[in-house]
């Protein structure tokens, strides 16, 4: 058995393109439950971000399978040359890039933590849709643990970096400053609601989209207003900025319904949805300025990041290494469990002879080798791990062999 998978992300791929490879939460369940009958597939987990998609699993190893072939089958997509914004990983290269991914040291913004809450809520899903498998469950389980540790041992020292965050640091620098500026932001969940919250820090007057709901309240950040998103057309001329940051399949604004508004001032608006909230035409008109995913990107490596990386580093590397030792582990298992019950029956071999010349019931014969039994395999255990923890790993699994070796005579 060995772990592969297959990603598409904002290094490599456009908005567009990774618009169709994007999964909700719905789809993800379902594929997931479909890639799991797939014949060498023991367990599967979807991440699926703004800024990537991700299909990881853990397969026999003799198993001939395409992941990018099995992410079209699940899609619907026939175009084979969307291949070339894909990266696949194997192995030892593949549990790096998940753990790194983890602790925000390969996000859009480095150091970023909501990637870490993404990986953790993609494995409960998996779990949901009885997807995982002890491989995945242990891998994912481990490379959250990192990120954890990173996120409280060694604070990344640029502040919540979120992509609003970024956002409003790059408008900044063009000179624009979001104090007493009329914002809408178009959705509720997760994205909207620290789009809106940070809005609101920043000085902006923010008023959010909430749906109509049969029962339940609806909550919005502390501060921010709110209309029904069917008003939302109705309030485009007061606003200065539109954020639109919903897990929704289409456009929440089209062409047609913004041509024929008249704004009384330069709007900017800044799609932060994968796939696209905004049709991208919309752009194009006149007084209008938008921004999409990928037009956040920063080339400068923040100075304040550099000293925390080589703590983040060691974190990564300690937890890999636990992760590594637990596969050899479970690979070794049924090995140690052949060696102990060769060395058991040699010892009952050599005993029973000396049992025989003991005067004593036959059935007290018996529970005395049964109690015998258990006390090697005990033994066994203790020495084999006991060797286990105090060798390196390559001179362990020379041991191991040596064992082997000597029942196999």
């Amino acid at each position: 058995m060995y772990i592969s998978m297959i990603g598409i992300d904002h290094n490599k791929a456009p908005v567009d393109i990774r618009a169709q490879f994007a999964f909700t939460k719905k789809s993800a369940g379902e594929a997931m439950e479909n890639l799991k009958e797939y014949e060498g597939i023991n367990g599967c987990v979807i991440l699926s971000t703004c800024n990537r998609l991700e299909l990881w699993v853990s397969q026999e190893a003799d198993a001939e399978i395409s992941l990018y072939e099995c992410l079209c089958e699940l899609k619907g997509i026939t175009d084979i040359s969307w291949k070339k914004y894909f990266v696949e990983r194997e192995g030892k290269e593949a549990v790096e890039h998940l753990f790194y991914l983890t602790s925000g040291l390969k996000s859009q913004i480095l150091g970023e933590d909501q990637i870490l809450t993404q990986v953790k809520d993609a494995l409960s899903l998996a779990r949901d849709h009885f997807a995982t498998d002890n491989v995945m469950e242990v891998l994912f389980r481990m490379a959250v643990t990192a990120g954890k540790k990173i996120k409280t041992e060694v604070p990344f020292s640029h502040g919540n970096p979120s992509v609003i965050h970024q956002a409003i640091k790059f408008l900044k620098q063009q000179g624009y400053s979001m104090q007493g500026k009329t914002c809408m932001v178009i959705g509720n969940g997760e994205m909207g609601k620290v789009a809106a919250q940070t809005l609101r820090e920043e000085g902006a007057d923010v008023t959010v989209t909430v749906r109509q709901y049969r029962s339940g309240v609806v909550n919005i950040p502390v501060g921010c207003k709110r209309i029904n998103y069917g008003e939302r057309i109705e309030y485009l001329p007061a606003c200065d900025i539109v954020v639109s940051a919903t897990a929704s399949p289409n456009f929440t604004l089209r062409e047609e319904q913004v041509e024929n508004v008249e704004f009384a001032k330069t709007a900017i608006f800044i799609d932060l949805a994968v796939p696209r909230d905004i049709e991208p035409e919309i752009g194009q008109m006149e007084g209008i300025t938008l921004y999409d995913m990928d037009s956040f990107r920063f080339n400068e490596f923040p100075e304040e990041l550099q000293e925390h990386l080589e703590a983040a580093g060691k974190i990564v590397t300690d937890q890999m290494k636990e992760f590594y030792q637990w596969m050899d582990g479970r690979d070794l298992i049924p090995r140690i469990q052949d060696i102990k019950e060769d060395a058991v029956h040699d010892l009952n071999l050599r005993i029973e002879k000396i049992l025989k010349k003991i005067p004593m019931e036959e059935i007290d014969r018996e529970n005395l080798k049964d109690a015998v039994d258990q006390a090697a395999g005990k033994v066994v255990n203790k020495l084999i791990f006991g060797l286990r923890d105090r060798l390196n790993q390559d001179a362990f699994l020379e041991c191991v062999a040596g064992l082997e070796k000597i029942y196999e005579e």
